[in-house]
């Protein structure tokens, strides 16, 4: 097992302490969270892996990291509030803290695909643990082909990370095309977040 494959504390099965640095929301019932370390430093993930979150007194969830793999500085996490562990993460305040373990899981197999066209699909909250493999592909691009990501939600309401949907979207290397099951009333544009 690689070094960025490998659990993160001396016991992995014991929590350790991390803190919020920030919250975003992103739907009525998802928020995006950035932890960073009480004690020691931030270990390396690679995209598709995840950590076990721990919300003290309540319980522990399993929650794929949503963050850029080149970031040593922090873990981001996109939690949907489903249970009662995953709601009281959601409701994190910045600054309290949560238990963490991990890194653990396989990884996507990024390096795989080099110099080969690359299509990135997901639906709703599927975005989440897809985003450190865009991340990744992005900070290479010249080593794939064409580049391509397709995302849909029920509505636009739905929709994560709306404003990285935009940039994505600008660049001239990759096409991002976005799909709801229903539109909202105002009859909003979603091709206008993406490049054509």
């Amino acid at each position: 097992m690689s070094a960025a494959l490998a659990p993160s504390p001396a016991d992995p099965m014991r929590p350790a302490p991390w803190r919020v640095r920030a919250v975003r929301r992103e739907t009525a019932d998802v928020a995006t969270l950035e932890l960073e370390p009480l004690e020691g430093g931030v270990p390396g993930f690679a995209p598709g892996q995840f950590n076990m979150i721990y919300a003290f007194g309540i319980g522990e969830v399993p929650v794929s990291l949503s963050g850029d793999p080149a970031d040593q500085t922090r873990f981001v996490h996109t939690v949907r509030a489903v249970g009662a562990a995953s709601a009281a993460i959601v409701a994190a305040a910045p600054g309290s803290v949560l238990g963490l373990r991990g890194p653990f899981g396989s990884a996507w197999p990024v390096d795989a695909a080099e110099g080969h066209d690359l299509l990135i699909v997901a639906g709703g909250l599927g975005l989440a643990p897809l985003r450190p493999a865009i991340y990744q592909t992005l900070a290479g691009s010249e080593r794939f082909g064409r580049i391509a990501v397709l995302y849909g939600g029920r509505g636009p309401a739905e929709l994560l990370f709306r404003d990285e949907l935009a940039t994505w979207g600008a660049r001239a290397d990759v096409t991002v095309t976005i799909t709801v099951d229903h539109a909202d009333p105002s009859g909003t544009v979603m091709s206008a977040w993406c490049r054509r």
